[in-house]
């Protein structure tokens, strides 16, 4: 989902632009932005999966459920540690 980039105008609330701002700076305000919305992607096309599999299997059991939670720790510790180190 990369390539070219295009410039685009957006509304956000001002708050919410300037608390960005401050933690990233003014040069990183973009590629903050974009993370979280690629982010916003793949959450929205895992929703998609997840009940597309309920749609066929029924809902997710309580030992699935928690084994998922595992994973998804297991993953964000990783991610959070590759941003630590860079």
């Amino acid at each position: 989902m990369s390539g070219t980039t295009r410039k685009y105008s957006i509304s956000i609330p001002e708050d919410l632009a300037e608390t960005v701002r401050a933690q990233v700076g003014p040069g990183g305000f973009s590629a903050y932005v974009t993370e979280a919305l690629r982010d916003r992607v793949a959450m929205d096309k895992l929703t998609e999966i997840v009940d597309d599999h309920e749609s066929r299997h029924g809902a997710f059991t309580d030992d699935e459920l928690a084994r998922a939670d595992a994973l998804l720790a297991d993953t964000t510790e990783h991610r959070n540690e590759g941003r630590s180190a860079a």
